[in-house]
């Protein structure tokens, strides 16, 4: 049986950027941010908003997020998932191994895996997570959207990264910012939509955006533009929303029902769930994606093959380059990915002149080359072409009194990797 575990947390920002946004204050919190709202849904589904709103902060105030997402929509997955080969011996040394895994189960993890070579080296599960249990995503559901553009891309469901989302929402067609907007710019974060930031007021509109039972309706006719598209990059858990529902109008298929078809059945990963907003509403796709931690591998294992699994082409050729490319505005982040870049100690997901929310990087990462997902709660997802290596680790917030170094885990084992060829 299919379990869910790991508390369910709300986006980046208003949980793991909370305390440090309001020791700072925050850069935008207003109710209204000066948009005419057209208050979408009824007031059964406002007074549901208000439900949410009331259990998002209540568990704030316990440390965690939401206890539940009410409705979840089921992700199919591959009916006899594909079995991964276990090195036995592995190419890294057990103490390079152990020691990975000890980092990883110190600073309150749910799963920790090793793949290289087509082998999975070491996996360990902690805390009563098992290899079945469903991994509540978070942020590593973004990279999820911009590779169901790369299918849809493949499928001929969209013509290119660079067409305009108004395509498809076509309420934008006629406005004259958000017709500007491309695809591109929603992966890459270079829309020009509201950025992320503290919000504790239930008119806010970026908690309506997302707890609200027609989050995707208000996003699309409420949610405010602050920049020109593709001037600069600001972290918006919309840009990511926004793409459920142009899956949906290209393709013609659930958000769903898309992620298990072209995505995990391919694979031969598990399926899973994905909250919606109500009963055969719109999902949310840029976070709440529950999944086995052996899919997000998978999902990975496909990205550092360059969008082929098993001979079998499912990324455009180029597309995964194209993820991994970074933007002017921000030399880390390319569509949906996070990148080595120039090396930075402290690094996070807002604008980068941001000095709150940033994680640890004791050292420059050693490959060059290397992209990651990364979500809160330090969940990662590393992917390492020189060394044709994969690591996961998926958990809750570290403790207080071990911080985490997002270039520890990937060091290590590069390192451990090289000498045992030399």
């Amino acid at each position: 049986m299919t379990v869910i575990r790991q508390p369910l947390l709300p986006f980046l920002i208003y949980i793991s950027l909370g305390v440090a946004l309001a020791a700072c204050g925050s850069p935008i919190e207003t109710s209204s941010n000066g948009v005419d709202k057209q208050r979408a849904g009824s007031a059964e589904e406002e007074a549901l908003y208000r439900l949410r709103f009331e259990a998002m902060q209540q568990g704030t105030s316990r440390g965690g997020g939401l206890t539940q997402y009410d409705p979840v929509e089921t992700v199919p997955g591959a009916s006899v998932p594909t079995a991964f080969s276990m090195a036995q011996p592995g190419t890294l040394s057990s103490g390079a191994l152990s020691r990975a895994a000890a980092y990883a189960q110190e600073r309150n993890s749910s799963a920790f895996i090793v793949w290289r070579n087509g082998k999975i080296e070491h996996e360990a599960y902690f805390d009563g997570f098992e290899q079945d249990t469903l991994i509540v995503s978070g942020s590593l559901a973004k990279p999820v959207t911009a590779i169901l553009v790369g299918r849809a891309l493949i499928e001929g469901h969209i013509a290119s990264v660079d067409q305009p989302v108004a395509d498809f929402i076509t309420e934008w067609r006629d406005d004259a910012q958000r017709s500007q907007i491309l695809i591109r710019h929603l992966l890459d974060m270079r829309s020009g939509l509201l950025p992320q930031a503290l919000a504790r007021d239930a008119d806010s509109i970026l908690l309506r955006a997302y707890l609200h039972p027609r989050h995707d309706e208000i996003i699309i006719h409420e949610y405010p533009v602050t920049h020109p598209a593709g001037t600069r990059y600001e972290y918006s858990n919309a840009n990511s929303q926004l793409i459920a529902p142009l899956i949906e109008r290209a393709s013609g298929v659930r958000y769903a029902r898309y992620i298990g078809e072209m995505l995990l059945q391919p694979l031969g990963a598990q399926g899973g769930k994905v909250w919606v907003n109500r009963e055969g509403g719109t999902a949310h796709s840029g976070c709440c994606l529950m999944l086995p931690a052996r899919s997000w591998l998978s999902i990975g294992i496909l990205l550092i093959n360059d969008g082929v699994w098993e001979g079998v082409r499912l990324l455009p050729e180029g597309y995964v380059a194209e993820m991994r490319t970074p933007t002017m505005e921000n030399p880390h982040h390319g569509m949906g990915v996070w990148v080595a870049g120039e090396y930075v100690e402290w690094r996070g997901s807002l604008h980068p002149s941001m000095e709150v929310g940033r994680t640890f990087h004791s050292e420059p990462y050693l490959d060059k080359d290397l992209f990651l997902f990364d979500g809160n709660a330090n969940q990662v997802v590393y992917m390492i072409p020189s060394e044709n290596m994969v690591i996961l680790r998926t958990g809750g917030d570290t403790p207080a009194d071990k911080p985490w170094d997002n270039s520890f885990l990937p060091n290590l084992l590069i390192r451990d990797a090289n000498r045992s060829e030399d």
